[in-house]
């Protein structure tokens, strides 16, 4: 490190910081602004005094991040519709346990139980660090990541899905609900499936999580109208936020990202993201 500038040393502990600071807060555009701030903060610190660059970034970050979780819970009060995370579609070697259904369980959380619990249970930072971080003591860090982990225990991965099977399963889906063949759709969904859909007020959505299949088949045979009119253009399959699924073009010019739960060989919950907000950063996919 001896003989590098301050930009080249940011920029080998950028990934790790953009994604501490997207699991803290859920947004693309919000990880960015933070992990920006924080670049700033880097240039006009002493850093002959910083032992550590990596913990003195990650400790940077994490406050600022708790700083902007105070107005978007606020924001989150307000939110038109189910809210979900900005999707974002990661390569295999990228993919950790961190699911979107984790990340929606992160959101009960308080800041402080969220960032001992991302920290800890999945950057492995130690507790003394933490306790620095967040100004708490060890101890107290240890409480609230064992308080987190009990909230969120339900929602880790029971067990894993093979890449394989989930992307057969994805593409399956997407050719039964925009074909309009209703009985594969079905053999699909498990009874219970869940259906979010994050419009946030901007586009057409659901303004419930919609619960068990008869809910679910009931709009996607509404849906099966519409997509023989207008239909809509794949544009990739992927992992999205850990889960199998697929981005596509709709008929409206916009981007649109469906993740898929498996539980059991069947879809236990679909997460289609519509607000054109959080899809900004997938506009170059097409």
């Amino acid at each position: 490190m001896p003989g590098e500038d301050a930009a080249s040393v940011f920029d080998r502990f950028r990934p790790r910081l953009t994604r501490i600071a997207y699991r803290m807060l859920g947004s693309v555009a919000d990880a960015e602004d933070v992990v920006q701030d924080a670049f700033l903060r880097w240039l006009a610190a002493d850093r002959a005094a910083v032992r550590e660059p990596a913990a003195f970034l990650s400790r940077t970050v994490t406050r600022l991040c708790l700083d902007v979780l105070k107005s978007a819970r606020r924001q989150r009060e307000t939110y038109i519709g189910p809210w979900l995370p900005d999707p974002v579609v990661e390569e295999e070697e990228q993919v950790d346990d961190v699911t979107l259904p984790l990340m929606l369980a992160l959101e009960r959380l308080s800041p402080l139980e969220r960032a001992a619990f991302i920290l800890h249970d999945v950057f492995g930072v130690d507790f003394d660090e933490i306790a620095e971080t967040i100004g708490r003591d060890a101890a107290a860090c240890r409480q609230l990541a064992s308080r987190a982990r009990a909230h969120v225990r339900s929602e880790r991965p029971r067990f894993a899905v093979a890449p394989e099977h989930g992307i057969e399963l994805a593409e399956a889906f997407f050719a039964a609900s925009r074909s309009g063949d209703l009985g594969k759709l079905r053999s699909l969904l498990s009874d219970d499936v869940l259906l979010h859909s994050d419009g946030g007020g901007k586009r057409p959505a659901a303004l419930r999580i919609l619960t068990g299949a008869d809910d679910v088949m009931k709009v996607h045979t509404a849906l099966a109208g519409v997509f023989a009119n207008h239909p809509s253009r794949l544009l990739r399959y992927g992992r999205i936020n850990g889960l199998p699924g697929f981005v596509t073009l709709e008929a409206d010019g916009h981007v649109q990202t469906t993740a898929l739960a498996i539980e059991d060989g069947r879809i236990a919950a679909i997460y289609v993201v519509r607000n054109p907000d959080k899809l900004r950063h997938l506009e170059s996919v097409h």
